[in-house]
């Protein structure tokens, strides 16, 4: 599991370096929306707008069936529909209040992840240290990395499944190119940003994979639980086991929050763009664009009806998440065509930049490999096969309303 988040944080930091490169180009780019629609065409700035406000709203009611799985862990006997409810409720009116606001909660709930993922490293480290055993039998050891069975305990099959679901920890790390692209100093805070990556993938993905891994044997965790609550039962600490669990219900709620906030200004902003109703352009008295955010929030409670018609709440957090996963791919492949498109159009600006992808056609080319090696992997279960099948829908869609956005717009010329 070690070797899979480190391949895909490899792979997506060759992703974020094209991205670093071509935003760097010309710093009227503001999202590789707009990358898509210079480097590529009109068509794919439409598709990549719509398809990442998709990304992010699946990626939300992922994170509500979580805070579901979450709150059982404290009410066992909880109706499916209660936590989604009353998290769609209370997310709902934090982002009709303010921005300050808004940004003042994710801060907090910043602070609350970051400390938690460190204590949780160092809290492995000292159980290796002292060599703790559980009540189970299961001893804290560096060794259980590569016992049982090796780094590869179930085959080269098991090796790619764990792609399927590893992929989706990684959904987001494209804002940093973005979001640093609007800094006072793009030519500093960008490079400076996407450099960091492969720190942050070591300390807050491997160092915490492997902080878990090492007090609690592979087989022992159980694929229904949080393996971060799992790590501190087994070692029979149930008192902290509870406390992380709400950490961990604390980063699910800040994931879907911060998932209301941006796909309700995506949505907002496809509509000043012309590719979505002009009823989403409205703002409410407090500058809030409220009709993008209540039909933002009415599609996180489609994951009632999905949780009661899987077979259980895993279930359904693995359909979810594999839609959102593809799609993902999708905008990835976006970024990764729109450099090749920039090296092809603009070789002037790729022999200026100072900021070059590593590896340059060869990285670019691995990248595509790769992601359709990751789409290969989610055919071979059934869960995350169907929801594979299902995505081709959405690009069908997508080519519908283009085609007829299209012919409107010749019908007013």
């Amino acid at each position: 599991m070690l070797l899979v988040y480190a391949v895909i944080g490899g792979v997506l930091f060759f992703v974020m370096r094209a991205l670093g490169e071509v935003l760097l180009s010309d710093l009227d780019y503001k999202s590789f929306a707009d990358v898509a629609h210079d480097l590529i065409g009109p068509w794919a700035g439409f598709f990549v707008g719509w398809t990442y406000y998709v990304c992010w709203l699946v990626t939300a009611v992922a994170e509500v069936v979580a805070i579901t799985g979450y709150a059982r862990f404290w009410w066992p006997g909880l109706p499916l529909w209660v936590a989604p409810v009353i998290t769609v409720a209370v997310l709902l009116g934090l982002n009709l209040t303010t921005v300050r606001a808004f940004g003042e909660i994710e801060f907090w709930f910043s602070i609350i992840k970051i400390v938690a993922i460190i204590a949780l490293v160092v809290v492995g480290v000292g159980l290796v240290a002292i060599g703790f055993t559980s009540p189970g039998g299961a001893r804290a050891d560096l060794a259980n990395l590569w016992r049982d069975g090796g780094l590869f305990p179930r085959g080269f099959h098991g090796f790619a499944e764990a792609f399927q679901i590893a992929v989706f920890s990684f959904v987001g790390t494209e804002l940093i190119g973005t979001t640093a692209a609007e800094a006072k100093d793009p030519e500093v805070t960008l490079p400076r940003a996407i450099n960091a990556i492969p720190v942050r993938i070591v300390i807050f993905y491997l160092g915490a994979l492997a902080a878990i891994m090492a007090v609690t044997p592979w087989r022992e965790v159980s694929p229904e639980a949080s393996p971060f609550v799992a790590m501190f039962s087994l070692a029979g600490l149930g008192a902290a086991a509870g406390a992380v669990n709400f950490v961990v219900l604390t980063a699910a709620a800040s994931s879907a929050n911060s998932g209301i906030y941006s796909t309700s200004r995506m949505l907002y902003g496809l509509s000043w763009a012309g590719h979505a109703p002009r009823a989403f352009r409205a703002l409410t008295a407090r500058s809030v664009p409220g009709p993008a955010l209540l039909v933002t929030c009415a599609a996180l409670l489609t994951s009632i009806p999905l949780m009661y018609v899987s077979d259980s709440i895993m279930t359904a957090f693995v359909a979810v998440t594999t839609v959102a996963s593809v799609l993902f791919i999708l905008v990835w492949c976006v970024i990764v065509v729109s450099y090749m498109r920039f090296r092809v159009l603009r070789p002037e600006l790729h022999a200026a930049s100072a900021f070059r992808l590593p590896g340059g056609w060869a990285a670019a080319w691995g990248s595509l490999a790769f992601f359709a090696f990751v789409t290969w992997t989610l055919t071979l279960e059934r869960e995350t096969w169907l929801a594979v099948r299902v995505s081709p829908l959405w690009l069908a869609a997508l080519g519908v309303a283009w085609w007829a956005r299209s012919q409107i717009g010749r019908a007013h010329v």
